[in-house]
């Protein structure tokens, strides 16, 4: 199997400034296909509702990431992207469509999350998530998925979570949206099948980002009174293999479900998680 398997070919994804999305991303890239990143970064001005928890890079950390998918000798593009935004997604798309004529790959990682309960849940931060998390993605494959038809491949990759098939009493609207991309991904699967398009879900436990440091970190302190570093280091001890999920991990499931010999694995859920249930 070449090492440069994906030569030739065009990945699109968001989130992909940091954390699981860059991990994907530079996947792609070490495996030869050209690499559009979109992230929604901290120099756009709006307001985070109470429980909102969410990752932001900074235009820096995209123009470094954009470098170290350059690093491995094919082309890249970094485009501020925010999924809530129909039209920013319509530009993220023209941007990449601009750059390198089509998207044979799909990879769907930008994701929020909140800690509330239902009870008193606020409605907004309901919508926001599920926006994000579950609307974000349609919008995404939406304009993806017609190209990849007519061309008779495609591959549409969505980060999911173990929250989507496991509940938590904190976090129903992340679990909510997680389990709704497991829905349209297996319709989607359906849809694209005799078209040489799969799409699958990523289902991560714990994963050892910046952003999912500090969502332990939330919860440590804001509903167990101790301290992040602790609650970080008791998730790891309490998994089965007692450690955290790496994001080069996720990156690599993604790259192999782009590789023809992973062609029949198709509207899948794909557990990541050391054998941890969430």
């Amino acid at each position: 199997m070449s090492d440069r398997y994906l030569e030739g070919r065009v990945a699109m994804v968001t989130g992909g400034a940091s954390g699981m999305g860059r991990a994907m991303a530079l996947e792609f890239a070490k495996a030869g296909a050209s690499v559009a990143i979109g992230s929604l970064l901290s120099n756009k001005k709006e307001t985070k509702a109470d429980g909102e928890l969410v990752n932001m890079p900074g235009m820096e950390e995209m123009e470094r990431t954009k470098g170290e998918l350059e690093a491995f000798g094919v082309k890249a593009l970094a485009v501020e992207l925010d999924v809530t935004s129909t039209e920013s997604c319509e530009n993220f798309y023209n941007e990449t469509i601009k750059a390198f004529g089509k998207v044979d790959i799909l990879a769907n990682a930008a994701g929020i999350t909140a800690e509330h309960g239902i009870v008193d849940h606020p409605e907004g931060l309901w919508l926001k998530v599920m926006d994000v998390n579950a609307n974000g993605p349609f919008r995404m494959s939406k304009l993806a998925l017609p190209g990849m038809i007519e061309r008779k491949w495609g591959r549409i990759i969505t980060i999911s979570s173990t929250a989507g098939n496991v509940g938590a009493p904190m976090s129903p609207a992340y679990c909510a949206s997680k389990a709704a991309v497991l829905g349209m991904t297996r319709a989607m699967s359906l849809e694209g099948a005799e078209h040489g398009v799969t799409a699958n879900a990523i289902c991560p436990g714990w994963v050892e980002t910046t952003f999912g440091r500090e969502w332990i970190s939330d919860i440590a302190e804001k509903q167990m009174h101790m301290k992040g570093d602790e609650l970080i280091a008791q998730e790891a001890s309490n998994n089965p293999q007692k450690r955290l999920i790496q994001p080069k991990e996720i990156g690599a499931l993604a790259a192999y479900l782009c590789r023809d010999e992973a062609y029949g694995i198709n509207g899948q859920d794909i557990t990541v998680s050391g054998g941890s249930l969430w």
